[in-house]
């Protein structure tokens, strides 16, 4: 919005430095922390006040899990409402991108609230059926693919880029809504299976979110996507804004987050946090890296599905319990043990990521 400042500048004046992304992009980062720093406490307050005995503990959890109890939950209200407002504010609202992920993380995240709300009344883990869950991320994502796919320049619409090879593209035709439909519903329910332990999956959601929107203002601008050798995909630039402000809102939680958590992204931030990596993955036509760059979130997920699978196989488990976080406090791990060293693996991945951006 203040984007419109410009208007005003001869070129040579204060209200100039307003065209700058990275000027925007810095001011995004710090409108969304000192938002979080603010607002958190009063939230935080308003949230254990409402919901009482905070939210539920699973009985088959860790027993370390019960000293939890009574800790509110929905804490990914301050990251969406520091995000929404500090994109909002240095945004340029006439790009189409920015409007494909703000609202694909703002529907994922009211989906998140609704399951969380059902939760905390109810004083259950079930929350909202993973069917209507499940149905309503594919509707969304559904949505933005088919959005995206119509911004996307002509030489790669519904196409597929393929990392480390500019000149390898696959056509996917009617498949490329579907494929983005997964890409978007899968991020979103990954970091939703990782969000199990205090801070465990709000770093790595920031350092993916940094990565991308590294990657986003690369491909938005011309010049730098021909000398690193990737497909440009002019205006997802501007997507550095709301990564910037995702990261200066996700640290204003963490703040708060840090072990022992005052209180509980929910659902309702990991949901919309997840939704928007895949959004932006979509956007920017770079759906595999996230595989790469999110790769923690991928192995939490595959960690479910595998156990599931083999459980309902042989009866057995593979894991001493899934996700595989909890796999390693029921080896011994301590739970900053556990969270340090995944922010250290979703470091090392997103250099593993940014790799695929190849001088020529």
């Amino acid at each position: 919005m203040l984007f419109w400042l410009t208007e005003l500048s001869d070129g040579g004046d204060f209200f100039n430095l307003f065209r700058y992304i990275t000027f925007r992009a810095g001011m995004a980062f710090g409108t969304a922390l000192i938002f979080g720093f603010i607002f958190g406490r009063p939230l935080i307050n308003l949230l254990r006040r409402k919901q009482g005995k905070g939210q539920p503990i699973r009985d088959d959890g860790p027993q370390s899990h019960f000293a939890k109890a009574g800790t509110p939950t929905m804490g990914g209200l301050l990251i969406l409402s520091a995000l929404t407002i500090s994109t909002l504010l240095w945004a340029r609202l006439d790009n189409p991108y920015v409007w494909i992920v703000l609202l694909v993380t703002l529907a994922f995240g009211l989906i998140g609230f609704a399951d969380d709300y059902a939760k905390v009344t109810k004083q259950n883990t079930k929350g909202v059926s993973s069917r209507i869950r499940f149905i309503l991320g594919l509707v969304i994502a559904g949505l933005a693919a088919w959005a995206a796919a119509r911004f996307h320049p002509e030489g790669l619409t519904n196409q597929l880029a393929m990392p480390f090879f500019k000149d390898a593209l696959i056509n996917l035709g009617i498949f490329f809504v579907p494929f983005g439909m997964i890409v978007i519903v899968g991020a979103a329910n990954a970091v939703n299976l990782t969000d199990g332990l205090d801070g465990l999956a709000i770093m790595p959601v920031m350092i993916a979110a940094g990565t991308i929107g590294v990657i986003a203002y690369v491909v938005g601008t011309s010049t730098m996507a021909n000398y690193l050798g990737v497909h440009a995909v002019p205006g997802t630039a501007e997507l550095v804004i709301f990564a910037s402000a995702l990261i200066g809102g996700g640290l204003g939680f963490l703040w708060y987050n840090a072990p022992p958590a005052a209180v509980f992204m929910g659902d309702t931030g990991s949901l919309a946090l997840g939704g928007a990596l895949g959004a932006m993955a979509v956007c920017t036509k770079h759906e595999i890296v996230l595989a790469i760059v999110g790769g923690l979130f991928v192995v939490e997920a595959l960690s479910v599905i595998i156990q599931v699978l083999y459980y309902k196989r042989t009866r057995k488990r593979i894991f001493l319990m899934a996700p595989i976080h909890h796999h390693f406090e029921k080896k011994g791990w301590a739970e900053p043990q556990i969270v340090i060293r995944f922010w250290i693996i979703s470091l090392i991945l997103a250099m593993i990521g940014l790799a695929t951006l190849k001088v020529r």
